[in-house]
């Protein structure tokens, strides 16, 4: 069984973090909750059900909390024409799939919105599995998504390194026991990505690629089974 190089999607393999900015600050806005685009970015990498609490009031109408979401998820699908997956991002998973590593996207997107940056991403041939919200009970930065997609792989904690783009990525991964290599092209920056424990920072998926002989992600024979 080789190791695992789990992958978050949005952000990271795809430019899509200021997209959901977008989406979320017209849904709030449905709803009269006009918190900066910047905190919102913030936010982005957690899923709904922590953004909202994270960004709005404790005394505000929980109830609308669903419709809010369900306003995001049809905001955010209009914007699907303009989904595209970064320079290298597939040829990153085609290099590590060689190199003997099984690859996950751990995602704790929609089944819908996965399948559209499924076929943005382009590299189906080489995924192994993928997890989704359907997966989940909570989001990021709570470790479910990691712990699906490490139970969808068949590997252990220390047989895994996931690939984020936010704090939230770095910490989800740290609570299930699953070191992080972080690019920063979510638009988050190294301090806080290094402050949140990545091991490594990079700029993008293609100095990832670049630079893959340097890498925790070198060698899966460091984290495969026996």
């Amino acid at each position: 069984m080789p190791a695992a190089a789990l992958f978050d999607v949005d952000g990271t393999l795809l430019d899509t973090s200021y997209w959901h900015t977008i989406a979320w600050t017209e849904a709030l806005a449905q709803f009269g909750h006009t918190p900066a685009m910047a905190r919102i970015h913030g936010a982005i990498g957690m899923g709904g059900d922590q953004l909202l609490d994270h960004l709005l009031d404790d005394r505000r109408d929980r109830d609308e909390d669903k419709a809010i979401s369900t306003a995001h998820q049809a905001l955010f699908a209009r914007l699907w024409p303009n989904l595209r997956a970064f320079d290298g991002a597939a040829d990153l998973l085609r290099a590590l799939k060689r190199r003997g590593w099984k690859i996950v996207l751990a995602s704790s997107a929609s089944a819908r919105d996965l399948a559209v940056m499924r076929r943005a991403l382009g590299a189906d041939d080489v995924i192994d599995a993928a997890t989704s919200a359907d997966d989940v009970d909570a989001s990021k930065p709570a470790p479910d998504i990691v712990h699906a997609a490490l139970a969808k792989a068949g590997v252990e904690p220390d047989q895994a390194l996931f690939v984020g783009d936010t704090p939230w990525d770095v910490q989800a991964a740290a609570r299930a026991k699953v070191p992080c290599i972080a690019v920063l092209s979510g638009g988050f920056g190294e301090q806080a990505l290094r402050s949140s424990g990545a091991l490594e920072v990079h700029t993008s998926v293609t100095e990832l690629l670049a630079r893959l002989d340097g890498s925790a992600l070198a060698d899966p024979a460091r984290y495969a089974p026996g």
